[in-house]
């Protein structure tokens, strides 16, 4: 259709729209008449049919998924801000693993720490005695000890 045939058209459409205005009869008894109620005329198309009278349905997918967007967004950002939480993240017993490798280190030096403090006893019950020749004999005593556990070791 070209722009002077779509004026035309338009040109007749404006002067049987003034007419039936005024009240005058239209010549063209044999074009349908559009009624506003089905027809749109300023896009020129027939509009969709749309009830009034439709009942809204109380439980609709819609209405149960209403706010459900924004409550899952709410409750993420409360599971972050939990996970972020600097508690939550460390270690109940931060040193563990610590004490488990030295564990097996400490066991050898208890036990020669009390070898030590029981020599260290000896030695001073016998010098409270007065008995020097047991001093020496336990510090002889002493250093043999020390010699089989550097043995044992190696």
């Amino acid at each position: 259709m070209s722009l002077v045939e779509a004026s035309e058209a338009r040109k007749a459409r404006l002067v049987a729209l003034r007419k039936r205005k005024d009240g005058e009869a239209t010549d063209d008894a044999a074009e349908p008449i559009f009624k506003t109620r089905n027809f749109d005329p300023e896009s020129r198309t027939i509009k969709k049919h749309a009830r009034d009278d439709d009942i809204e349905m109380e439980d609709t997918v819609e209405k149960n998924v209403a706010g459900l967007a924004e409550k899952i967004v709410q409750e993420d950002k409360v599971r972050q801000a939990q996970e972020l939480d600097v508690f939550n993240i460390a270690p109940k017993r931060p040193n563990w693993d610590l004490k488990r490798e030295m564990e097996k280190k400490l066991a050898k030096l208890e036990r020669r720490t009390q070898e030590a403090i029981h020599t260290l006893i000896r030695q001073r019950l016998a010098a409270q005695k007065g008995q020097s020749d047991d001093i020496v004999g336990a510090m002889k005593a002493q250093e043999q000890q020390q010699q089989e556990l550097s043995d044992e070791e190696d």
